[in-house]
């Protein structure tokens, strides 16, 4: 299969969620542990560390779920409705907090005796579902697996700079690299460092991750799968860790936005993640629950994909950021929640205290008078410029148009090419899809809280490079970054990468988009951090009351 690449969101579920989502967000906001409000562009909203602590046990609770996952099988899970449901059911040897710090998962340690080495000391003890007991041999398997072609991981480039792959005792793992790699490191806290019983993938086959048993040991195990219906979690009573609190959770899959709200406004669904910007206000003051935000490691843009039309020369894709009206479409796309942004890093990747200044990026204001002079410099005005639209969400939409009405103020013909949901979910993996086209929009998250997980797309030859842009200089301090353990001396070569990819501006930034979660008054204790999306969140909802 053509791979999806692991940092990716917008590649296929993340643009079906948004067709439930508008997307937009708009000027600051203010991260508060205690959920007071901020203003952000006349909205008010805050992010909030978490949600209260669940006061006990509980039998059941229902989860919304804005699609159905095609597979259950951790390499292959890229993306929200897979990785929203595994997380609770499979583990890694890292574990991404809700604060979206890492800490040891099925590792009880991890050693570097050098910079070409990590050594994995295993938990002893650990159940398998299937009631094995995991061991070096299973960590392994679960890890060549992943680099295995035929297994059509797309989470393979993790694994690129791996030499070796050895269980060094019985509950040892050692790992050689053909060069120093910080991202592998960070990248055993998510799906890519999955560990699953051998036997239990073995005997499954080519049906395995699409129902009963997963061979994990996480705080769930799968339950009953209803196609296009439900898929439901029974609690592990052999969890290694603390126990989940909810005896058994339901993930309904409810793919209209209206109906999605409307359950969770019932009780039909106690809760649920990504909820569309539309439904905020419906929520907020239904006084049937909670509305929380929370940090995402999410921007919105807009994906520049050939410079050999009129995108080539960086006059005009500077123009276009300048005369796109980002706190406008800000307002009108997320109701006022999130960052109006100059930069495709997410401001929470960055270490605390290591975030370049905002002097090395574009202003965030919008500047017609500045960008038509670019495009008249460039000699641009009355240039077409493609940039493709879909159905498949307002995120893609709204986005297409707010870059349309930018480009024609300041001289430029914009055409939006419409393109099939099926169809837009190709260009992300298939450059025969992009052709005829300058520019599509992407909304992105990470995986890790590392700026550069995404800066690396624009490395000559990256799977994600759309464009084919080329810097031998920007490719050097890729390298440099990667190589680099510490992670304040990276951000600080990170901090170069962003300022020749930004003056580059291969991707025009748009806004950063905080995540979204509601809970009934039943229910409490589910992180409102993306790290859901590898943290085994459903053991902590309990009890409200």
């Amino acid at each position: 299969m053509l791979r999806i690449p692991w940092r990716s969101t917008a590649a296929a579920g993340t643009a079906l969620f948004l067709a439930a989502a508008v997307t937009a967000c708009s000027g600051g906001h203010t991260t508060n542990p205690g959920g007071g409000a901020a203003t952000s562009g006349g909205a008010a909203y805050a992010l909030s560390a978490s949600t209260p602590v669940a006061k006990g046990p509980i039998d059941s609770f229902t989860w919304a779920l804005y699609a159905e996952p095609t597979t259950l099988d951790y390499a292959q899970a890229f993306d929200y409705p897979q990785n929203m449901i595994l997380s609770n059911i499979c583990e890694s040897l890292m574990r991404w907090n809700p604060d979206l710090t890492e800490s040891p998962g099925l590792a009880s340690s991890v050693a570097q005796p050098d910079p070409t080495t990590y050594v994995y000391t295993l938990r002893s003890g650990v159940k398998f579902h299937d009631g094995g007991t995991m061991t070096a041999d299973d960590v392994v398997f679960s890890l060549k697996r992943q680099m295995d072609p035929a297994t059509g991981s797309t989470w393979i480039s993790t694994f690129d700079n791996v030499a070796s792959i050895a269980k060094t005792g019985p509950l040892q793992v050692t790992v050689k690299l053909k060069k120093p790699d910080s991202q592998f490191g960070e990248a055993m806290a998510n799906s890519a460092g999955t560990v699953v019983h051998a036997s239990a993938v073995q005997a499954a086959g080519q049906n395995y991750g699409t129902a009963g048993n997963l061979g994990c040991t996480g705080p769930y195990t799968l339950g009953t799968w209803v196609k296009g219906t439900s898929i439901e979690l029974d609690r592990f009573p052999g969890y290694w860790g603390k126990p989940a609190l909810a005896g058994k959770v339901v993930f309904k899959f409810i793919t209209d936005p209206t109906a999605l709200t409307n359950a969770l406004l019932t009780g039909a669904a106690d809760g649920g993640y990504l909820i569309t910007p539309d439904s905020y206000a419906r929520l907020k003051s239904s006084g049937v629950g909670n509305l929380y935000f929370g940090k995402s490691l999410t921007t919105i843009n807009l994906n520049v994909c050939n410079l050999s039309g009129t995108l080539g020369d960086v006059r005009v894709r500077k123009a276009l950021l300048l005369a796109l009206d980002r706190s406008g479409f800000v307002k009108a796309g997320l109701k006022g929640v999130g960052t109006v942004t100059s930069s495709i890093a997410p401001t929470d990747s960055w270490p605390a205290g290591a975030v370049p200044p905002a002097t090395d990026l574009a202003p965030t204001a919008q500047d017609l008078t500045q960008a038509k002079a670019l495009i008249q410099q460039a000699g641009a005005t009355g240039k077409t410029v493609t940039i493709a639209t879909s159905p498949i969400g307002p995120d893609v939409s709204l986005l297409a148009t707010a870059f349309q009405s930018a480009g024609t103020q300041i001289g430029l013909k914009v055409q939006l090419k419409t393109i099939a949901p099926d169809a837009f979910t190709a260009l992300f993996s298939d450059p025969k899809a992009r052709e005829g086209l300058d520019a599509f929009p992407e909304t992105y998250y990470l995986s890790t809280t590392d700026p550069l997980a995404i800066y690396h797309i624009f490395r000559t030859g990256d799977f994600e490079n759309y464009a084919g842009w080329s810097d031998p200089a920007y490719d050097k301090l890729i390298d440099q970054a990667e190589a680099e353990y510490d992670p304040v001396k990276r951000a600080a070569i990170s901090a170069q990468i962003q300022k020749i990819a930004m003056d580059q501006l291969l991707w025009i930034p748009a806004a950063e988009w905080p995540t979204s979660l509601f809970l009934d008054k039943r229910i409490t204790g589910a992180p409102t951090s993306i790290s859901y999306l590898y943290y085994p969140w459903a053991a902590d909802v309990g009890s409200a009351g």
